[in-house]
Parts: C-alpha cells; sequence; structure tokens
C-alpha cells in the first residue's frame, strides 16, 4: 500500500465517536461521525473510513455481513448483533421494533441493537455523502485475523485487553496516551477503533477479504459485507 495513504478507524463510544489514524496513531473523538472525519482530515486527506457499525441495512430478514462474522468469531459471537431491518430501526419504541422486526425477519430485537439506531441511522445518511471508500469492519473479526483464530478471552476483561493491545503492537499499531481522544474513550473502544483501523488499511492496499464476497446489497443500494 502506498505509505501516504491515510485510512481512519472508527467506533461508538459514550462521547459519540472515537477514531485512529495509522499513519501517525492519532486519535479522535467527536459528537458525530462526520465531525469525526472532518478532525481527522484537518491532519491530511482520508482516503478510507472502517467502522464499526452496520452499514446496509435489510428490508427483511438476516444479512450474510453478519451471520458469517458470528461464525468467524465463534466464542466471542455474541458481540456481533443481528442487524434489525430498516423499518424496525426507524420505530418509535423498542417494543414496536421487536414486533416489526419479528415480522420482516422472524426474531426480536435486542436492547443493544436498538439502543444504537440513532449511531446506525446517522452512518446510514452520512455514508451517502461520501466520494471516499467506507467500509464496515468488526474489532473481533479484525482480532481474530490478527491472532489466527477466534479469540476467547472477552475485552472488558484484563486477559483480553492485554491480547488485543499485543496483537496490535504485534501488526505495528502501538498505542500510547493519544491525548484528549484517549481519556475521553474507554480502553476497549481505543483498541477496538485501531483494530478497526488496521483493517481499513488492508481495504485501503486491497488485501482485505469481504464477508460476504460478494457483498450483499439490499433495497437501500449500500454494499454490505464485513471487512477483515
Amino acid at each position: 500500500m502506498d505509505p501516504m495513504v491515510r485510512v481512519l478507524g472508527a467506533d461508538a463510544c459514550r462521547a459519540g465517536w472515537v477514531g485512529v489514524t495509522l499513519d501517525d496513531v492519532r486519535a479522535y473523538v467527536a459528537a458525530t461521525i462526520g465531525e469525526l472525519v472532518e478532525l481527522a482530515e484537518a491532519d491530511g486527506p482520508v482516503e478510507v473510513v472502517g467502522i464499526d457499525i452496520p452499514i446496509g441495512l435489510p428490508d427483511r430478514g438476516r444479512r450474510q455481513a453478519d451471520v458469517l462474522a458470528r461464525q468467524a468469531i465463534g466464542p466471542l459471537r455474541s458481540s456481533v448483533f443481528m442487524t434489525p431491518v430498516r423499518a424496525a430501526l426507524e420505530a418509535p419504541d423498542h417494543r414496536t421494533a421487536s414486533a416489526i422486526n419479528c415480522e420482516q425477519a422472524g426474531e426480536g430485537v435486542s436492547i443493544q441493537a436498538y439502543g444504537l439506531r440513532m449511531k446506525l441511522l446517522q452512518v446510514d445518511a452520512w455514508v451517502r455523502t461520501q466520494d471516499r471508500r467506507v467500509v464496515e469492519i468488526h474489532p473481533e473479526v479484525t482480532f481474530a485475523e490478527l491472532a489466527g483464530a477466534p479469540l476467547t478471552a472477552s475485552k472488558h476483561t484484563w486477559a483480553g485487553a492485554a491480547t488485543r493491545n499485543g496483537l496490535l503492537a504485534d501488526a505495528g499499531v502501538v498505542l500510547s496516551d493519544l491525548g484528549p481522544a484517549g481519556r475521553r474513550a474507554g480502553v476497549d473502544d481505543v483498541l477496538d477503533t485501531a483494530a478497526v483501523a488496521w483493517s481499513a488499511r488492508r481495504v485501503a492496499g486491497g488485501t482485505a477479504r469481504a464477508l460476504p464476497d460478494p457483498p450483499e446489497v439490499f433495497g437501500d443500494g449500500l454494499p454490505c459485507a464485513v471487512w477483515t
């Protein structure tokens, strides 16, 4: 890959969004995904953005991206939630969303998935305004790729965090204080974001894999796949 190509990994966090670039390992935090990318762009053009959030919302049923990502990470498969159908995400409350998803996908909607709906819809609107490449990346799939096998320790444990930090360091992604963003984002958020950036760099270099390949396309017209 051209060393001048900058990529950004992004993940939702309590403060909004946290991002990491790999050319200089800088971190950013912002309220919206658009503001996050603007902050990163102030330090140089960003050609690929990887985001740990679903891109491509199903009309009915399950996304193959979610099914295949769960298979790829094995013991930690519960970290991949099944993306609700678009109509469920647009519902005004969780009860209604679950009812709609049961009708159109045969299963309810988790509280976690419904709680992320505003960020999902934010990315869904933002990605349509982008000329740059924007891809969906799940950090646990990336960590399984880095390790050569699915991880078994949760990222919320010391063992899990240490393992992930070590895998990133071995791949040349050395995380330090990271300034204000490092103080506003959780340890697991930073590790996830750096993993997303690692896979985004592979996307930029043409060495990443897509789950599924080729990506699915739903009614929204967006290519839907998890990249690693």
